[in-house]
């Protein structure tokens, strides 16, 4: 009988440390239910880079978090005052081992309270629907559901996206990785925050604490004439977390909107 030592060498580093590996991020942000005008087209470049971060495997032939760059160019059209739809192509990412190599594309469909932005309380929901690449997860057809509730409480805003991952396997195996952002607007266009992303594992039953992932992000916000940025750094909190990524997010109107 062959022996795959791939499977052998993954099952040993598991028995050594955290017994869970989670998926890398491509996108990292917290949804306020802001929404692009009616008839506006626009593009978000999303790129992360992890300088230090799990140095395993989450299965075998897996992208490695640590040293890795992660991204995707978003497409987004606003087709009402409350629902817009997306395209994530292409996903892509480099790591130190493998090299650069492609990882899916997501649709994207968000609905949200009309003017969001100028709303004390907000809310909202988005649909992801994912297909992946074999070195992005086990499954090819994967889904998001992320509710968006928040406040704006001049100069204070607070969000809260508890989000549900499926891989169609039942109920029982969502995953609840929620994301929570209270941010400080300082200035015309700025913006300082505090970010936290987590997975707890499955609703079924979540996983021990040293094998949650919980992520820490401090972050700067400018809202322009011409583009939208976002830049932060965040810090892994548990063994489980990647213990430091960097992330930016730039932001444009292509059409219908600002120049």
């Amino acid at each position: 009988m062959r022996i795959d030592t791939r499977w052998v060498l993954a099952l040993g580093i598991v028995a050594m440390g955290p017994t869970r590996a989670f998926a890398q991020a491509d996108e990292i942000q917290v949804y306020d239910g802001g929404l692009a005008g009616k008839g506006v087209f626009n593009l978000t470049l999303h790129n992360n880079y992890t300088p230090k971060g799990v140095a395993i495997q989450g299965f075998p032939g897996a992208v490695v978090a640590d040293k890795s760059w992660n991204g995707v160019p978003e497409w987004a059209l606003g087709v009402t005052n409350w629902f817009e739809a997306g395209l994530y192509l292409p996903l892509y990412s480099r790591d130190k081992d493998m090299g650069f190599g492609l990882d899916g594309a997501k649709l994207r469909t968000l609905f949200a309270v009309p003017n969001a932005d100028d709303r004390r309380f907000l809310y909202g929901v988005n649909f992801e629907f994912s297909y992946n690449a074999k070195r992005w997860d086990t499954k090819r057809i994967t889904s998001e559901i992320r509710p968006i509730v928040g406040w704006h409480l001049d100069p204070f805003d607070i969000i809260v996206n508890p989000i549900f991952d499926t891989s169609y396997d039942g109920l029982k195996n969502l995953e609840f990785v929620p994301a929570t952002r209270l941010a400080y607007n300082f200035g015309a266009g700025w913006a300082t925050a505090l970010e936290e992303y987590s997975d707890f594992g499955p609703i079924r039953g979540f996983v021990a604490t040293r094998e949650q992932a919980h992520q820490l992000y401090a972050v700067v916000d400018h809202s322009g004439k011409a583009l939208d940025i976002e830049a932060g750094i965040g810090f892994g909190l548990t063994d489980a977390s990647d213990k430091l990524t960097l992330k930016l997010i730039v932001a444009r109107d292509l059409w219908g909107g600002k120049k």
